[in-house]
């Protein structure tokens, strides 16, 4: 056994050496000098109180306790190099992107990370969020879009469609629980921009003949929807069950019972495969079947 000091450097010339036979070599091979090399083979054979090499004038040889000690040392050597990559490639952090609307980020997705942190600590997350459809791009590994027609992309998984309910303020639900339909002519009805004629599809869903708001806004995002219907601007179209956490914290109460159901529909795009969904790269994978796990209503 050898004793503990013994240097693991000194073991690697030695190896390099071996293999070589010459400390010149070694020394380019372990980016060291020829006289740091022979210092550490020095060492070792001081430690051993054997000599390894036989020394000559523009080579050197093993000696037959350096050829026996080479023998039993070297699968050492070479299964702790192995030992270390393994585990320097299990520990290295690797990094998966992906890109989705700011709503979905905001109400769904970043309240589930403090899950993922726990279950992946050793993938990183790079989430990039978008405002509009238009703003959707392939530039990450993966990407949850928003889309009224169905997506029929290999390397496509359809998450839940979207249902639409009027929704308003508890304060404002007070002031027109007993008014029924007339509250949508006291009130403006605010609505996404990208959905300008859903209030006209509502109400013909729930068979009102003449339908002649007050006013109708138009914002240009789901959040700034939901935040006006809860300061009490207006009654406004709320996505469901995307919008859920709104009304169980109780910041905005359901008006009507009645809702809208779009064609709306949100899907997780993988961006790295080409012909099986199923062969993406280990941590994208993982990544995919944790959104499917919680996402997929």
């Amino acid at each position: 056994m050898l004793p503990l000091h013994t240097s693991l450097r000194g073991l690697r010339c030695f190896c390099v050496a071996a293999e070589c036979l010459s400390f010149k070599e070694t020394a380019n091979r372990l980016f060291l000098t020829p006289s740091a090399v022979s210092h550490q083979i020095k060492q070792l054979e001081k430690t051993l109180q054997q000599s390894l090499f036989k020394r000559q004038t523009r080579a050197v040889l093993l000696t037959e306790a350096g050829e026996r000690f080479y023998q039993q040392v070297a699968p050492i050597m070479v299964q702790l190099s192995e030992t270390v990559n393994n585990f320097t490639q299990s520990t290295t952090k690797l990094e998966v992107s992906i890109s989705m609307p700011e709503f979905f980020a905001s109400e769904l997705f970043v309240p589930q990370l403090v899950g993922w942190s726990t279950e992946y600590p050793h993938i990183n997350l790079k989430l990039d969020t978008v405002k509009t459809r238009a703003a959707q791009t392939s530039q990450t590994d993966l990407s949850i879009v928003l889309s009224g027609s169905r997506r029929n992309d290999e390397n496509c998984y359809e998450l839940f469609p979207l249902r639409y309910i009027p929704a308003c303020s508890p304060a404002r639900y007070e002031q027109l629980k007993s008014a029924g339909l007339a509250a949508l002519s006291q009130l403006p009805l605010i609505v996404h921009q990208a959905r300008p004629h859903s209030w006209e599809q509502w109400a013909e869903s729930v068979n009102i003949s003449s339908f002649s708001p007050k006013q109708v806004i138009q914002l240009d995002s789901m959040f700034s929807v939901a935040r006006a219907a809860e300061q009490g601007i207006g009654i406004a179209l709320i996505p469901l069950p995307i919008s859920q956490a709104w009304f169980d914290n109780q910041s905005l109460v359901a008006l009507y019972s009645e809702t809208l159901n779009s064609h709306d529909k949100y899907y997780l795009l993988n961006h790295g495969g080409t012909q099986d969904k199923h062969k993406a790269a280990p941590e994208v994978q993982q990544l995919i079947n944790w959104i499917l796990s919680r996402f997929n209503f």
